[in-house]
């Protein structure tokens, strides 16, 4: 009997430093940040998809330094202009949202992580940053991660800057292009605690209920342009607003690919 007790609290124990092991979950794809040649123009494009800018930050000369174009109340892209020799155009990082940053930020730092501290950024919500695999330049990939804050530039938009012809509702997935697929793939897996998906290695789910993805792509396949997965509830409505914006769409069985003004690609999917 004193033996079963003993083996009972030990599986307890067991099962108690395990559930304190786990990685808190990700909330989702927070944003996608894109350098763009011309901001007028991006913002142009998106607004012919149905994507509305939500809000911009403003330089000390008045200039719009970077603009948040809104695909729903949680999530974004946002666009900082180029400049040919000291920022060239293409993609910048995602940023994942959390619901406690703090205690992610704690977690990554007690399993050998280095990650910034927790700070308030410029719009307003909390945010820490940590240095991913190299990208296709060898320069660690930038990851940031936000807790929206109430009274942020954000959450003062909700409900607002929502039209009824977006092409699509939701970032499902985003591609990193790394110059190292596999030491990628296991700095997310064991690092940050993604799930591998049975289908396709090189796709993987994100802690959490979110259902979102990353994809782990050579950085010889995309370079340095961006490429994201937009969900819809209607391709076929998507596909009429493209052609009434004459944006030219490659279309397979199940999705519609677009190219912005600088050739980053986005894949609309039902």
């Amino acid at each position: 009997m004193r033996r079963l007790l003993t083996l009972t609290l030990a599986f307890a124990s067991t099962l108690t430093l395990h559930a304190q092991q786990q990685t808190p979950p990700l909330a989702g794809i927070a944003h996608i940040a894109i350098r763009v040649r011309s901001l007028d123009s991006s913002r142009e494009f998106y607004n012919k998809l149905g994507f509305e800018e939500a809000f911009n930050l403003k330089d000390k000369n008045g200039n719009p330094r970077e603009s948040f174009i809104k695909i729903n109340d949680r999530q974004f892209i946002e666009l900082y202009p180029g400049d040919p020799e000291n920022a060239p155009v293409g993609f910048l990082h995602v940023c994942f949202e959390g619901d406690d940053l703090e205690a992610i930020h704690n977690d990554y730092v007690a399993h050998g992580l280095t990650p910034t501290a927790v700070r308030k950024a410029g719009a307003g919500n909390l945010l820490f940053t940590l240095a991913g695999p190299a990208d296709a330049n060898g320069k660690a990939q930038n990851i940031e991660y936000t807790e929206y804050q109430p009274g942020s530039l954000h959450s003062s938009d909700q409900g607002k800057h929502l039209g009824d012809d977006r092409v699509g509702d939701t970032i499902f997935s985003v591609t990193l292009a790394v110059r190292d697929p596999a030491a990628a793939r296991d700095f997310y897996l064991n690092g940050l605690s993604f799930k591998s998906i049975a289908h396709d290695p090189m796709f993987l789910h994100m802690p959490g209920n979110s259902g979102q993805e990353v994809e782990i792509a050579t950085a010889a396949s995309l370079g340095t342009k961006a490429r994201f997965t937009l969900r819809t509830e209607n391709l076929a409505k998507a596909a009429r607003i493209l052609r009434k914006k004459e944006i030219k769409a490659i279309k397979s069985a199940d999705t519609l690919t677009v190219s912005d003004p600088d050739g980053n690609q986005i894949m609309i999917r039902q």
